[in-house]
């Protein structure tokens, strides 16, 4: 049997024509909903939505494309796994639970989902938090030189459908080990089981998975870019966790992300990229921080 979050209930809930998540409720009290990364499902979330279940709702959703949730064609347009889109699957599904009013979390791909929800539904989107990245358009302005080799699977992704799917599912296990294996400071925060979970998702999804990056190589680029253009900001309270990427690639993040929230705390975290399994305590008592402001 495929791993669970112990105590949560599970259930499918439509949320667009056609397109239902997969999600694990748990806990009572305000709600709060969990959005995985790459290259995983919601059972990254396990360690702090069992802390955070025990005063808060706990909603935590397969994005579209990920996990046990439905997996729609890309489209013509990409528009299919626009973050817009898959923002409007959390607002739809949060109101399908009862809830027009909750705080969002994303790490990862995850984050961007959330960046996007904040911008496009602020009235739904109490609090937000994002866990290790930038929001799109600033993600491929810092991305220069030698140093952004480390993001080669986001230029992979980015092509033109057909051969990055090709690529991608002959070598999959390798593939998408590679990263969890790079991207972890404590391999052991990931063990075994999940660890074979998070592979059989992604082997089962590699066309998904690589329209959802090749969504942000346009389409979610022009969204951002019409934000900025406009002046948009995230107006609720936000919090960033994130690696020291700066140092490395020569940017100030909490700069970048202070020209789009104003009411931003944001923190450089010393764990690997999975910070919801390596310091899940540190996640689950910043997100409750985010909560009480």
């Amino acid at each position: 049997m495929a791993p669970t979050i112990p105590g949560f209930d599970y259930r499918r809930v439509p949320v667009a024509d056609g397109v239902a998540l997969n999600v694990a409720v748990g806990g009572s009290g305000s709600p709060i909903v969990l959005l995985h990364g790459f290259p995983q499902t919601h059972l990254m979330w396990r360690h702090v939505a069992a802390d955070l279940a025990a005063d808060h709702t706990v909603i935590c959703p397969d994005l579209r494309g990920y996990g046990a949730s439905d997996k729609p064609a890309e489209g013509t347009h990409g528009t299919a796994y626009a973050k817009r889109t898959m923002a409007a699957d959390v607002v739809g599904l949060a109101r399908a639970l009862g809830h027009e009013r909750f705080a969002l979390a994303g790490h990862d791909r995850g984050s961007l989902v959330a960046f996007r929800a904040g911008l496009d539904h602020p009235r739904a989107i109490s609090h937000l938090a994002c866990l290790d990245t930038l929001p799109t358009l600033d993600m491929w302005q810092v991305m220069h030189g030698t140093g952004a080799a480390v993001g080669f699977h986001l230029y992979l992704m980015a092509q033109p459908p057909g051969l990055p799917e090709q690529m991608i599912a002959a070598t999959a296990d390798a593939f998408f080990g590679h990263f969890l294996d790079a991207w972890a400071r404590d391999p052991e925060a990931i063990p075994a089981g999940i660890r074979a979970a998070y592979l059989d998702a992604c082997r089962d999804a590699v066309p998904s998975i690589v329209a959802d990056y090749r969504a942000s190589a346009t389409v979610d680029v022009a969204h951002d870019q019409a934000d900025r253009d406009a002046g948009s900001l995230l107006r609720m309270p936000v919090t960033v966790l994130q690696q020291d990427w700066g140092a490395a690639l020569g940017f100030d993040a909490a700069a970048l992300w202070r020209a789009w929230a104003p009411d931003l705390r944001h923190t450089t975290v010393t764990c690997g990229h999975f910070m919801a399994e390596e310091a899940p305590a540190q996640v689950a008592a910043e997100l409750r921080d985010l909560l009480s402001r």
